[in-house]
C-alpha cells in the first residue's frame, strides 16, 4: 500500500529528495549569480499584488518559496503579517540575518499548515514549475489553494513561456564573486534547462548545478490553477501590471481561491491500495 497526501505518493516523493536538482543549487552561489534582484523589484511585485488581489486582512499571507526574504521583507513592511516557507537552510539563514520572520523550512508540495491558515499567497521570481512531474505541480497549486481562506488571494509570478522559447540564450559567460560562470540553456521536452559550470577563482575542483523549470503557456496554467480551485482574474506581463503579451518579460497571474474546497486537496494521510 502508498501513503499519500493531498494526491502526492509519498513513498515515491521520498526516493527522488536526493535527486531533485533545487536541492543543490539554492545557496550562496545562487545568491552571488543574481545580485541584480533587489529590494526595489521586490517591492514593486509586492505594490502589483497589493493592488491587483488585495489579500485578506483577517489572516496573514504566505510568501511560498521566500529564498532570502526580499519579498517577505516588503511585504512585513506594508503591515501585513507575512510568514516565509523555503527548503534552503541557507536562504532562510540569510533571510534571518536580514530580521525577516517568522520563517519556516519547508516543502512547497507538503505545507506544514492547517487548512484555510491565510489569506493571501504569493509565488515570486519563478518559484514553480521545479518537479519531475506536472502532478507534482499541480499539487503545490492544490497545497496552495487548501491552506489559503476561501476568496484568499493568491499571486503566481512566473516567467514567459513564450519569450524564453523565442529569445533563448543558449550560452554565457560572466565572474561572480569567487569564481567564473559559464551557463549553458537548451529546451527539453517541455522545461527550459540551464546547467551552471563554475570555477573558484581559489582553484578548489570547479562546481556543476542545474535549473530546471517546466514551461507553462498562459491559458495553461490558468487552466490548470483553475482545475485545482484557484480562479485568475488579472493577466500581468511585468511589476508595473502591463497587460500580458509574448514580449512580457514575465507572466504574472493573479487571483483568488475558489469558495468551495479542491477535491482531493487536504493534509490528512491516509492510505491508498496499488
Amino acid at each position: 500500500r502508498a501513503l499519500s497526501q493531498g494526491g502526492l505518493d509519498l513513498e515515491r516523493y521520498e526516493q527522488r529528495l536526493t535527486h531533485e536538482w533545487f536541492r543543490d543549487w539554492f545557496g550562496e552561489e545562487y545568491l552571488a549569480l543574481y545580485p541584480h534582484r533587489d529590494a526595489e523589484e521586490a517591492r514593486s511585485a509586492v505594490r502589483l499584488f497589493l493592488k491587483a488581489t488585495p489579500p485578506l486582512r483577517s489572516a496573514p499571507v504566505l510568501d511560498l518559496a521566500c529564498g532570502a526574504g526580499r519579498h517577505l521583507r516588503e511585504l512585513s513592511g506594508t503591515g501585513i503579517d507575512a510568514v516565509g516557507l523555503d527548503l534552503s537552510i541557507v536562504l532562510l539563514h540569510r533571510s534571518r540575518r536580514h530580521g525577516t520572520e517568522p520563517l519556516v523550512c519547508g516543502d512547497m508540495r507538503l505545507l506544514p499548515f492547517a487548512d484555510s491558515s491565510f489569506g493571501g499567497v504569493t509565488s515570486f521570481f519563478t518559484s514553480f514549475g521545479y518537479f519531475d512531474t506536472p502532478d507534482e505541480d499541480r499539487q503545490v497549486l492544490r497545497e496552495m489553494r487548501r491552506v489559503l481562506k476561501p476568496g484568499g488571494k493568491f499571486l503566481l509570478d512566473f516567467l514567459n513561456a513564450e519569450r524564453v522559447r523565442r529569445d533563448l540564450v543558449e550560452e554565457d559567460v560572466r565572474t561572480i564573486e569567487g569564481g567564473a560562470v559559464k551557463q549553458s540553456r537548451s529546451i527539453q521536452e517541455d522545461s527550459v534547462v540551464k546547467r551552471i559550470h563554475i570555477e573558484p577563482h581559489d582553484g578548489s575542483p570547479p562546481r556543476e548545478y542545474e535549473e530546471r523549470v517546466r514551461l507553462y503557456a498562459a491559458p495553461d496554467l490558468e487552466s490548470v490553477l483553475s482545475s485545482c480551485g484557484l480562479q485568475t482574474v488579472g493577466r500581468f506581463g511585468d511589476y508595473e501590471g502591463t497587460e500580458y503579451s509574448a514580449a512580457s518579460p514575465r507572466l504574472i497571474l493573479a487571483g483568488h481561491a475558489a469558495r468551495a474546497s479542491t477535491p482531493g486537496a487536504g493534509a490528512t494521510l491516509r492510505l491508498e491500495e496499488n
